[in-house]
């Protein structure tokens, strides 16, 4: 999303379905795709560091990566809130300026907090499969930066099939709390919720 742009107007002109407007639809997913495996490469062939990211006020870099992980989820919890005023699907929210910017806003703050426990996971740990949860974490730690890739670069496109961008937010919105459940929600499981 930008700033200038309004994510209800940007899905509601008419398609008009062309082999060209598929191809780039197309090359953007691959995009996303090949952001997701170079990432999942880079985490096989990187030598994991076991440095850890702490921060001070926290017990451990797990209580950061915990903490920050559910702040990322609770900003795309409100993703949908506002995009869902956006579209005029709240009853009794009169869908404004305030939901976009609340909505673009959002959306740079989840993933500028991400960022630092994505690179500590692939930098301390690299793409790791030693239990289930580890290797569905690694998996949807690598697409969600994908999907993100997508999503960024069909936001810039006109006359998108008016499911797209819904979908690729829905995908996003799932990777994140995905990523939540296999590594902060099993973190609080067994080390509790203390900073």
């Amino acid at each position: 999303m930008t700033p200038t742009s309004d994510p209800a107007q940007s899905v509601s002109s008419p398609v008009r379905s062309t082999p060209r407007g598929a191809l780039i639809i197309l090359l953007i997913v691959l995009v996303g795709a090949a952001t997701a495996l170079l990432l999942g490469v880079y985490g096989t062939v990187h030598e994991p560091r076991g440095y850890a990211v702490s921060l001070a006020g926290f017990s451990s870099p797990g209580a950061v990566k915990s903490w920050l992980a559910t702040a990322v989820v609770l900003l795309a919890a409100g993703q949908d809130i506002s995009a869902l005023a956006i579209y005029g699907l709240l009853p009794r929210v009169r869908p404004g300026n305030w939901a976009a910017r609340w909505h673009v806003w959002s959306g740079r703050l989840a993933v500028l907090i991400s960022l630092p426990v994505a690179v500590h996971c692939l930098y301390a740990f690299g793409f790791a499969d030693y239990s289930d949860r580890v290797l569905v974490h690694s998996l949807l730690g690598c697409a969600v930066y994908g999907v993100f890739v997508a999503k960024m670069l069909l936001l810039s496109r006109k006359g998108l099939p008016g499911w797209m961008i819904p979908v690729a937010g829905g995908l996003l919105f799932t990777g994140f709390v995905g990523l939540w459940f296999t590594s902060a929600v099993w973190f609080f499981r067994y080390r509790g919720f203390a900073l």
